[in-house]
């Protein structure tokens, strides 16, 4: 605690309660009251998390703001609550997001404002109880309850194909989560009655059983990375979702499953994580060089940032299951670069799409001739998703290829792909739609971007090219966390 306050609760719930507040508001004709209580709320909830890393002990891999109280006694089901260092660095990062996302569709949305307004900080709080939980059960509540807003998100303010994208995002992530709570069962009766997940990271479980509960892990966090071959569902969530929806999308819900690999499946099941590291490892490579090549072919350019977040993401699981510091600290710095990175990309799609209501690549051209402002902004996001050094793009990938190749010259050589294959989509993106004369009267017509825009954009470009020339600040945060993880996945349980 903090000035006496529970830090952790604070940051769960004070976003839930001011999004019921702006439910409260009623109607549309109350939506200025709306967009500002949920201003206010969304700025708060990033406030409270700051002290969570200012007071951060980074000299210690032990769990940190830890609150604990009974909460359903007969199955020893506790509230618990902590954060290490790399589960600190992801509550940040969820709540720095929240108020970008709520100024960003300040004027767009126009209809139910206060139900989008809402659905954004409700899932902003259950988001930060999934990085927080250190109760199975707590994290299950959590991990499912925050599909519900992002649901809603796609199915009300999406488009043409939205009810589609919906149930089909939520089929997959839900189905993935149900082998999950069988594992989760199966831990509790081997612990002898604890939903403690410290507890299960202490547990010496058989072979057999340790392939199966990582495998039921798999199939939970795969989807939500997610990992070739259920990331199919992505691409159509994003077309579909409202700008605010896909940043939050990339930003944010990618990394749970991520870090479910972390929180769960290494440390529960190390002996399998390392006799399936090879399959892992497959998958990742596919997902970083193929996912690569198919976005070369997209030409709406959702799909193409989409298809890119699959192979970013493919780094991340490459660096966990390569199993040195270089590979699991360059891909947790790789999952906050490419929380900005995405988010920015989002944002700037939807800005041309707000104003020419196309995602097509075809229906643009010369857009810097009308926007020269946006074409700035765009171009270091583009760059910084291309792996240009001096942006956070960079160094997340050029560890995770250092970690890849103290374990093999190929896993290097295939992941450093990525270097090639990202210049050359999203460089031929903006190409495209950014130089060359003014193609049509639709971007003639264009305006450049408002200052409300260029808020958002200017805070984003910070902290793309502040992590890129300085990224100390994030990763010494999470030495210790890693090297104790490393420690527990190399000791053998068996």
């Amino acid at each position: 605690m903090i000035f006496g306050l529970p830090l952790l609760s604070v940051a769960i719930w004070l976003p839930i309660v001011f999004g019921i507040l702006v439910l409260a508001t009623g109607g549309d004709r109350n939506a200025p009251m709306a967009r500002g209580i949920a201003l206010a709320g969304s700025i708060l909830g990033f406030l409270v998390t700051i002290p969570l890393y200012t007071g951060f002990d980074k000299m210690t891999s032990a769990m940190q703001f830890v609150e604990m109280r009974d909460w359903i006694v007969r199955y020893s089901i506790h509230y618990h609550l902590g954060v290490d260092g790399i589960s600190v660095l992801f509550v940040l990062l969820n709540s720095f997001f929240t108020p970008l996302v709520v100024i960003a569709g300040w004027k767009v949305i126009e209809k139910r404002v206060a139900q989008y307004m809402a659905a954004f900080l409700i899932m902003s709080g259950l988001v930060n109880g999934v990085f927080a939980s250190l109760d199975a059960v707590l994290f299950y509540v959590f991990w499912e309850a925050m599909l519900i807003p992002m649901f809603i998100i796609i199915g009300v303010w999406g488009g043409p194909n939205r009810v589609y994208a919906a149930v089909k995002f939520f089929l997959y992530t839900l189905l993935g989560s149900l082998l999950m709570l069988v594992a989760l069962l199966y831990l509790y009766n081997q612990s002898g009655g604890s939903f403690e997940i410290l507890d299960y990271h202490q547990m010496a479980i058989p072979m057999t059983a340790q392939i199966l509960v990582f495998i039921a892990f798999f199939t939970a966090f795969s989807v939500k990375v997610p990992m070739f071959p259920v990331h199919t569902w992505l691409p159509d969530a994003h077309v579909e979702a409202p700008t605010g929806g896909s940043v939050i999308l990339a930003a944010i819900m990618l990394k749970v499953g991520a870090y479910g690999f972390i929180r769960f499946s290494m440390p529960i099941a190390p002996d399998a994580s390392h006799k399936l590291a090879g399959v892992m490892i497959a998958l990742s490579l596919i997902a970083v060089v193929y996912i690569g090549l198919v976005a070369l072919t997209q030409t709406d350019m959702k799909k193409l940032i989409a298809y890119s977040s699959v192979s970013h993401m493919g780094f991340v699981t490459l660096g966990f299951f390569i199993f040195n510091a270089y590979g699991v600290e360059g891909a947790l710095l790789q999952m906050i670069s490419h929380g900005f990175v995405s988010g920015a990309l989002f944002l700037c799609i939807g800005v041309l799409y707000d104003r020419v209501h196309s995602r097509k690549i075809a229906d643009y051209g010369g857009v810097a001739n009308t926007m020269p402002v946006f074409a700035a902004f765009f171009m270091l996001f583009a760059m910084s998703n291309s792996g240009l050094p001096g942006t956070s793009g960079f160094v997340g990938e050029f560890m995770v290829i250092m970690g890849a190749v103290k374990a093999n010259f190929w896993y290097a050589f295939l992941a450093a792909t990525t270097l090639v294959f990202g210049a050359a989509y999203t460089l031929w993106m903006y190409k495209r739609v950014i130089f060359g004369a003014v193609a049509n009267h639709h971007v003639a017509e264009l305006k450049d971007i408002t200052a409300r825009e260029k808020l958002v954009f200017a805070i984003l470009a910070l902290t793309v090219l502040g992590m890129g020339l300085y990224p100390l600040p994030f990763s010494e945060i999470m030495h210790a966390s890693v090297n104790d993880l490393l420690v527990h996945v190399a000791r053998s349980k068996l």
